[in-house]
């Protein structure tokens, strides 16, 4: 089954995660135009986007599991 990405990018956009998304998405091209390996590998921002940093803050490479296992609040942001 095919992925809906009109649907995905309304959804994003309703939750307001649209602009979060692009600064990782940034981040993530600014990795492979170094010719760096994200293979199995989550970009970490330093400070976290949801908790006000950006691209110009740094970012890093983590694995998932390490990246993802925040305790994160009803809305999904990080506590």
């Amino acid at each position: 089954m095919a992925r809906d990405y009109n649907q995905e990018y309304k959804t994003q956009l309703s939750r307001g995660e649209h602009e979060a998304r692009m600064e990782r998405q940034k981040a993530r091209r600014k990795l492979d135009s170094k010719g760096v390996s994200r293979a199995g590998k989550d970009v970490a921002h330093v400070k976290a986007l949801s908790k006000g940093g950006s691209n110009s803050d740094g970012v890093r490479l983590e694995s998932a599991s390490k990246n993802r296992s925040f305790k994160r609040n009803a809305d999904g942001s990080m506590k």
